[in-house]
């Protein structure tokens, strides 16, 4: 079953995702970038406390929330735009995994109390999001305030201490100006990919109390 867009811009609308999780086995999965094992190292060094609460911007059925539940960090929120992914999800986890949530919502207005969470993470969502305006590199208008959106939802809901962790192929240059908050600190680790290709983890601290 050929699941690849005409164009790449459809990864960024919801109408894709929902046909496309639709035709879907359940117990199908998808990983942008990378999977929980290359992200391990970085997981345990940012988020040591398994005891933090985590939400998945965009979780889609990524093996990421399973892996990290297994591992021990039972405390996350699973969200997604998609009520077709999230059903299949719940389904499938929710017995098993009885302490992991699954809810439907948008990114750029998340149904979460502000302070409620300790770790944001969002594994290429943002990225998905900038394929809809045609240039990842150079953005229209409209995406640009839609990552806005993200990142202002992202250091609302965090609290005191909290983390956001961005996993990206966007080199700093590009990235970065989506990112920068007054109160927030920036790390960039590069993860090595095949044939040479890198991965960007943005770690984003919120420092202000």
């Amino acid at each position: 079953m050929d699941l690849l867009p005409e164009h790449n811009s459809a990864y960024g609308t919801k109408e894709y995702w929902d046909e496309r999780y639709a035709k879907e086995a359940p117990d199908a999965t998808f990983d942008w970038l990378k999977k929980y094992e290359d992200m391990k190292p970085y997981i345990h060094k940012f988020v040591p406390d398994r005891s933090k609460r985590i939400l998945h911007l965009g979780c889609g059925n990524s093996t990421l929330p399973i892996d990290m539940y297994d591992d021990g960090y039972e405390q996350q929120a699973n969200l997604d735009y998609s009520p077709v992914v999230i059903e299949k999800q719940q389904a499938l986890h929710g017995e098993v995994r009885p302490k992991m949530t699954w809810c439907v919502g948008d990114i750029r207005k998340l149904p979460f109390e502000s302070g409620s969470m300790d770790v944001c993470i969002d594994k290429g969502t943002m990225d998905a999001m900038m394929t809809q305006g045609g240039d990842p590199w150079n953005p229209p208008p409209e995406i640009m305030q839609a990552c806005k959106e993200e990142v202002d939802e992202v250091c609302r809901v965090l609290a005191p201490g909290g983390i956001f962790l961005y996993l990206t192929w966007g080199q700093p240059h590009f990235r970065k100006r989506h990112l920068m908050r007054e109160g927030w600190t920036i790390q960039v680790e590069e993860l090595g990919g095949e044939s040479s290709f890198s991965y960007f983890l943005y770690i984003l601290r919120r420092t202000e109390e």
